[in-house]
């Protein structure tokens, strides 16, 4: 098993999946490590809607202009915002934000691919009523999960540099690393 740091480095988009079946198993691990990311005073504000139903995820493939990656996935993940658990909608945002970052980190230590589905919330409504949900769920995401086709992936990144200061703003980190 990987440390944590090389899990992250190694985190890649998939968008190409094999035949293989996911195990329930490998969901399990995959949501239990989703519902332990960090929340505002612990109210995790987040449900899952697991789809594994061919027809359900064709539906769902035209709500999405990356269709062909829905529909080679084995697995869905709705992500949802339970309004109804709210503390502070930005706070809980990011808290599910770093519940999906667990799944697909998760995804990585259990030899699968995923990736992290945003473009789909352009069709929320259409989605919602695909998978029945009630009005004060708000959809964050569908994660495509599968396991990955063996290939070289390879990212890039702005350096840090580019990305970050040192005290206030303007002022260039010069970290030596």
């Amino acid at each position: 098993m990987s440390t944590t740091i090389e899990t992250i480095l190694m985190r890649r988009s998939v968008r190409e999946y094999t035949d293989d079946p996911v195990s329930e198993k490998d969901i399990n691990t995959i949501l239990d490590c989703a519902r332990w990311a960090p929340s505002g005073l612990n109210n995790q504000p987040w449900k899952f809607i697991v789809v594994r139903d061919e027809d359900t995820i064709k539906n769902l493939a035209q709500c999405t202009h990356y269709s062909t990656t829905v529909l080679r996935s084995k697995v869905l993940v709705a992500v949802y915002l339970d309004n109804a658990e709210i503390y502070h909608h930005d706070k809980d945002v990011m808290a599910i934000g770093a519940a999906i970052q667990n799944m697909l980190l998760a995804c990585v230590e259990l030899g699968l691919g995923s990736v992290w589905l945003g473009e789909i919330l352009k069709q929320a409504e259409k989605v919602n009523s695909i998978l029945e949900v009630p009005e004060n769920y708000e959809l964050m995401a569908v994660i495509a999960i599968g396991k990955p086709v063996e290939k070289e992936r390879t990212s890039s990144r702005k350096s840090i540099a580019e990305l970050t200061f040192e005290n206030k703003f303007g002022n260039k980190w010069t970290g030596s690393n």
